[in-house]
């Protein structure tokens, strides 16, 4: 019986060490290789070549939600399942508009997260149920607040890229992305990076 190849990506080694133990209990499920961030994760992916990617989203350096991004790119083969602690709506629709294919949280039972490699490796798709309701507000009106620039910045914080990596997509200073994006939280009065993940979401920054 051919096995599901699997690439563990998550910064701690613990939780990459306990789930190896828990997929390689499984007659069906291979696990190929680790990644302790997002980068890791990309380069292994396309040096490995696994059917299935078990991305954790908050990781240093390049996210989980950029390394997916990537992987569906690079590796459109492999299909990646998140498993994350944040149960926020927010993050379920960042993933899969960056191309997840399922999406478990850590407080779920293990038994949850086999499944959703089964069933994402078979072509299928694994998330709450809820996703399908979610509302995507499409109220423009405080758009007008901000330039176009700003909203280029606040869509590509929303899907995790770092100050550095803004400042390279869009050809200007990290000191330019820093001032954009404090101007951004004065004329919205969005703090955090979660203020800004819902604002993108419910404007439709992200697309779809």
């Amino acid at each position: 019986m051919s096995r599901v190849r699997v690439l563990l990506a998550d910064d701690h080694a613990l939780v990459r060490s306990g789930l190896r133990a828990l997929l390689e209990g499984q007659e069906d499920i291979q696990v190929v290789g680790e990644a302790e961030d997002g980068v890791v994760a990309v380069e292994r992916c396309r040096k490995l070549e696994p059917d299935v990617v078990v991305m954790d989203l908050a990781m240093p350096g390049r996210g989980g939600i950029s390394a997916t991004e990537d992987i569906q790119r690079e590796c459109p083969s492999a299909k990646v399942v998140v498993l994350t602690m944040h149960d926020d709506e927010a993050y379920l629709r960042m993933a899969r508009l960056a191309g997840a294919a399922g999406f478990v949280l850590k407080k779920s039972l293990a038994t949850e997260l086999i499944q959703a490699i089964r069933a994402v490796h078979a072509g299928e798709t694994h998330f709450p149920a809820s996703d399908e309701t979610i509302p995507i507000k499409r109220d423009r009106a405080p758009l007008d607040l901000i330039t176009e620039r700003e909203r280029e910045v606040l869509a590509l914080i929303a899907l995790g890229h770092t100050t550095p990596q803004i400042a390279g997509k869009l050809h200007i200073s990290e000191k330019t992305v820093e001032t954009h994006r404090a101007h951004i939280g004065e004329k919205l009065g969005l703090r955090t990076r979660a203020d800004l993940v819902r604002f993108a979401l419910e404007h439709g920054l992200l697309g779809g």
